[in-house]
């Protein structure tokens, strides 16, 4: 790892400067010198570094001025301040200007070596960060997300204005649609990208624990809570909580849920004490909440606060032109994962797909798909391959009962085949004579013995 990490040393002291870059190098470090500020400047200009270790005063300038355009070019790369006339004023300067840490001369070596391994810890720890939500947010774009269906399409019309806003979003749909999908892309689009994103399935969770859960607790307020807990709310103020199968919540859990989204404040169980909140919240539901709330298990109120923008998504029958792109980007993801070849997906194996109900939508489709990569050996998926329940339900099509699908048809050779196949059996009704099964086919002779001619029909 230590070969990896770049340190920019800036000294205009030779005497100093060069036994410290040797000491880096023989510590595995890769280390490049500069005597001057202006020449420290150039070299962040030309090349990237992970550590800067720079001297406070120099012939043409001082380290508060390459920290500072350290932190304009990088957030993540980390400054060690070394000076030999240390004061309070400049420590407190350098550390507020975003300087990992302040040593003085004469160096401790070993003081340095502890202080440059945890500004390298913490560079790599914030490079990860980054990343990772890089990832996320290019993972959750609108153009990632796949539905060319005129459905999905007007989901994402809705999306893209949602984001703009900062209002209360219910998504509605069967399970296996995706809610949390398109969760994660209304807040990954949003202003809020770079706060916390924070999941809470409320079905999943013990009613005896979902308000300690949601809304935190305090020391002493039920047995075993031996110290304070923040809650879910909490730990996404700035960002979106996402609240999955609302309608499962108690009734009486709904209660305080409204007032968060009434007074954006939260009081954690235990406690008198209210906490502000800038939360952003979106839920989630396969309950018809109106329903709910008729027969008295959802609360009016808190079904119109949540309800103020609402997303109904299509179970994935109804949009059936989803199914080849969708099976596709699984069987790309999971042959990656899986390390094998691409597999193609054979015209009878989507048509099976086309032709099934899936009842539990997309997650299903993506269970089916990695099943298949895992266990097919041959890169041609066919029906045979599908589950009993997929390859049963499918039928070979005869001529009459062809359909058009995502891998498309041959409709000149589809129409001869028709032909051929009524004209052979208006000849065996009519015992060969051709004037006889013209007239069955409602043609007249000469035709019929021209389409026969064509279709290279010896009889």
């Amino acid at each position: 790892m230590k070969e990896q990490v770049k340190i920019l040393l800036v000294d205009d002291e030779h005497s100093s400067r060069e036994p410290l870059a040797l000491l880096l190098r023989k510590n595995g470090y890769h280390v490049t010198g500069a005597s001057t500020g202006h020449e420290a400047l150039q070299l962040l200009a030309s090349e990237p570094f992970n550590i800067v270790i720079t001297d406070l005063f120099l012939p043409d300038s001082n380290g508060i001025d390459i920290l500072k355009e350290v932190k304009r070019l990088s957030a993540t790369m980390e400054v060690i301040l070394i000076t030999g006339f240390a004061s309070a004023e400049t420590a407190v300067q350098a550390m507020k200007e975003g300087a990992f840490d302040y040593i003085t001369k004469p160096l401790n070596l070993e003081e340095l070596k502890i202080i440059l391994a945890k500004a390298i810890e913490k560079h790599q720890l914030v490079n990860e960060n980054v990343y990772l939500k890089k990832q996320l947010r290019d993972k959750y774009e609108f153009p990632n997300i796949i539905g060319n269906s005129p459905a999905m399409q007007q989901v994402f019309n809705l999306m893209k204005r949602v984001v703009k806003t900062d209002s209360t979003v219910l998504i509605m749909g069967e399970s296996g649609t995706g809610k949390e999908v398109v969760a994660k892309a209304i807040h990954f689009n949003s202003s809020r990208r770079n706060q916390p994103f924070v999941a809470v399935h409320c079905g999943a969770i013990p009613e005896n624990l979902l308000e300690s859960e949601l809304f935190g607790y305090v020391r002493g307020a039920f047995t075993g809570a031996n110290r304070d807990k923040i809650g879910k709310f909490e730990a996404a103020n700035g960002g979106t909580v996402f609240l999955d199968e609302i309608g499962t919540m108690p009734i009486q859990l709904q209660t305080k849920l409204l007032r968060i989204l009434q007074e954006h404040e939260v009081e954690r169980v235990g406690s008198t004490r209210t906490i502000k909140l800038d939360v952003r919240v979106i839920s989630a539901t396969n309950n018809q909440l109106e329903e709910e709330v008729r027969k008295g298990n959802f609360r009016e109120d808190l079904y119109w606060r949540l309800n103020v923008i609402p997303i109904q998504l299509p179970p994935l029958r109804e949009r059936m032109e989803d199914i080849l792109p969708l099976a596709r980007h699984f069987l790309v993801k999971c042959c990656e994962e899986m390390n094998r070849p691409m597999m193609n997906l054979g015209k009878d194996a989507l048509e099976a797909l086309e032709a099934y109900h899936w009842p539990g939508n997309v997650r299903e489709l993506e269970n089916v798909v990695e099943r298949v990569a895992a266990l097919t050996e041959s890169n041609q998926i066919t029906p045979a391959d599908l589950p009993p329940n997929i390859s049963g339900a499918f039928r070979e099509p005869d001529e009459y009962s062809i359909r058009v699908t995502n891998s498309g048809v041959d409709l000149m050779k589809t129409v001869n085949r028709i032909e051929m196949k009524m004209i052979d059996e208006a000849l065996n009704l009519a015992g060969g004579v051709k004037a006889q099964a013209a007239a069955l086919l409602n043609l007249n002779r000469t035709t019929l013995v021209e389409k026969m001619r064509r279709l290279g029909m010896q009889r």
